[in-house]
């Protein structure tokens, strides 16, 4: 969530209609010593000002009917301001090392990430002596978590309200807190892998297959006492509606309150390809229905978990995406011709980042918004042949909106007007996460 100048843009813009990957950032990290993991993880209830608007939809009731140009309400501008807490704010963290790679990866409840917060983290944790080979921040795409975070004009009118820095300085030291305790409290570890399926709680926005896998990747001391678990689904954090004014962390924050308290350990929610998923149960009755089914799905998936190497990869590729625009007609029901845009280069970048990472036979790639379960699907397919299973990071480091396939895209929707990055957008995406993944594996020497 940020601009871009339009001369940057146009330095960038001539590699962007090449749907591949370019411009390596990092070598493949691997670690070298595969017998030997640290880990250590926190859980980190943050504490925001009293009435932060809510980010997630950006209609009424939400929005507000004019603009606070009053000022009278000191965090909400756009939208109005929040009037409670249902359920505590939460950011997780889970740091695991292995030789010379160090990895950081924090959740929040948030509908999206601002590269921004990661960008004040690191220098906050330098100067503790904290430094990471990766950082990897998931939003768990909740739309009843904070808005006001955000340096965006652009994402804060559309969804999130302008930028409040007692907000964003609340989420910040959440983030630092987090990041030193997970860090202090590191111990020896082995992780292993467990898988289910849920079903019959979500439901396809375009009337396609859903990818109804629950993955987690479960860390353990050698002494056997539960580090923390990463579990991973796609779905929308919208079974709260815009007429929700209570901060929440929708279906997702209930399930991973129900997980800690089964394990007795911080449980990160990172969401899946979730462009097209939306929830089934709505409401507060259906946050507990899906919450109470995806806590369940992941302790069977915890329980039955096999026993992986303790290897720790990271990948980082830069890439070039296509000119950022607003196509009307995916806007307008189909009633405006096609060429008729609205340009967002001044607003949105022309590159971005995904990163492939290798927790033990589990390889995971970030994406920068959210990517539709099409082109997970064939990440995953794809990814299999050089690891025990592929997950998506969806939602991750970044937000960008969505990345469909051409074919959806060109149906005018409302996920097709907010998907920014044209028609070939989500294939870039997709196979710059093949690229990094096969990176990765290739530093591994994983090809099969």
């Amino acid at each position: 969530m940020r601009g871009l100048s339009a001369r940057a843009f146009r330095r960038a813009l001539a590699a962007t209609l090449v749907v591949t990957w370019s411009g390596v950032t990092s070598p493949a990290l691997a670690s070298r010593n595969v017998g030997t993991l640290l880990a250590g993880a926190a859980r980190v209830e943050v504490t925001l000002p009293s009435g932060t608007p809510l980010g997630g939809y950006g209609g009424f009731p939400r929005r507000a009917w004019l603009p606070d140009i009053l000022g009278r309400h000191p965090y909400a501008f756009w939208f109005r301001p929040s009037t409670g807490v249902h359920d505590p704010i939460t950011i997780r963290s889970l740091v695991l090392e292995s030789g010379q790679v160090r990895l950081l990866w924090v959740t929040l409840d948030l509908v999206g990430i601002d590269p921004g917060l990661l960008t004040e983290l690191r220098p906050r944790l330098a100067q503790r002596g904290l430094s990471y080979t990766a950082v990897v921040a998931s939003a768990s795409h909740t739309h009843s978590g904070p808005g006001a975070y955000a340096d965006s004009a652009l994402f804060g009118f559309l969804a999130v309200d302008r930028l409040s820095p007692s907000v964003r300085a609340a989420l910040v030291a959440g983030l630092e807190d987090a990041a030193r305790r997970a860090d202090a409290g590191k111990i020896p570890a082995r992780i292993a892998f467990g898988r289910t399926e849920v079903r019959d709680i979500a439901e396809s926005r375009v009337r396609e297959p859903l990818d109804q896998e629950l993955g987690v990747v479960k860390v353990v001391g050698v002494n056997g006492r539960p580090v923390a678990a990463i579990w991973n689904y796609a779905i929308h954090g919208t079974a709260l509606g815009r007429d929700n004014f209570l901060l929440s962390g929708d279906l997702m924050g209930d399930a991973g309150e129900r997980i800690e308290r089964a394990i007795g350990a911080p449980a990160l929610f990172v969401n899946g390809a979730v462009g097209d998923v939306s929830p089934r149960p709505r409401g507060w009755t259906g946050v507990q229905t899906a919450g109470q089914a995806l806590a369940a799905g992941a302790l069977r998936a915890w329980d039955s978990a096999s026993a992986e190497p303790n290897g720790l990869q990271v990948a980082t590729e830069r890439v070039p995406l296509p000119t950022p625009s607003v196509a009307l007609r995916n806007c307008l029901d189909g009633w405006a011709p096609g060429w008729m845009n609205i340009g967002l280069a001044d607003a949105l970048p022309s590159a971005t980042e995904v990163t492939a990472i290798g927790i033990g036979r589990t390889g995971w790639v970030t994406i920068p918004g959210e990517l539709e379960t099409r082109l997970g699907l064939e990440i995953k397919a794809w990814g299999k042949t050089r690891f025990g299973q592929v997950l998506i990071a969806g939602v991750s480091n970044d937000y960008l909106g969505y990345f469909l396939a051409p074919v959806h895209y060109r149906r005018p929707s409302y996920i097709a007007c907010a998907s920014l990055y044209g028609e070939r957008g989500g294939e870039v995406v997709r196979s710059a996460a093949t690229a990094a993944l096969e990176r990765l594996a290739s530093a591994e020497g994983r090809r099969r």
